[in-house]
């Protein structure tokens, strides 16, 4: 008898996070739909706005952006997977390091964005803030190969002194216990 209410209370459980995940799902398309039409546009007239009409501007900015919210993340990830932590604790920061590269986020959407919201981005990019995109993307990729460079010579630099560490102890253990005499020739 008392199987019926406990069965009665597990499907109600489940009915509720089929709604609540019915719901999320459809306020995330409609996020999506909203955010491909307002993001690129919203953004590209912050760029702009920083740029005002240089090329210069335009060019420094996207260096910037590029590299700063390239290298954060990356450093964030890092922080994140270099030893093991819970997986809240992983997904927590995994978003905490898209949030820091979303400025790149944005403007991708903008380059590879099919969307009327992208090609109007693109075009204010292309008339008040010239040269960003390209420079974003230069930005991005000296992020990475110095992020990369970094973390070879952390690598090297604790291979060196594991080595050398191994080496005295060889040293000392030569000094401790030398070898016996070589036999005399002939």
């Amino acid at each position: 008898m008392s199987t019926a209410p406990a069965h009665h209370e597990h499907s109600s459980q489940w009915a509720k996070r089929a709604l609540i995940g019915i719901v999320a799902v459809i306020a995330l398309i409609g996020l999506g739909l909203l955010g491909a039409a307002f993001l690129p546009r919203w953004w590209s007239h912050r760029v702009a706005d920083q740029a005002n009409g240089s090329f210069t501007g335009g060019i420094l900015l996207g260096i910037f952006y590029g590299f700063v919210f390239t290298i954060l993340p990356l450093a964030m990830l890092r922080f994140t997977f270099r030893k093991r932590r819970p997986s809240k604790t992983w997904a927590w920061m995994f978003c905490v390091a898209v949030l820091l590269a979303t400025p790149n986020l944005l403007t991708l959407g903008i380059v590879f964005g099919s969307g009327k919201g992208a090609h109007a981005g693109e075009r204010t990019l292309d008339v008040d803030a010239p040269g960003f995109r390209g420079a974003s993307l230069g930005g991005a990729i000296a992020a990475v190969i110095a992020f990369v460079l970094w973390e070879y010579l952390r690598y090297s630099r604790r291979h060196a002194r594991f080595e050398v560490r191994r080496l005295k102890e060889e040293l000392k253990e030569a000094k401790e216990h030398p070898p016996p005499p070589a036999p005399p020739e002939g």
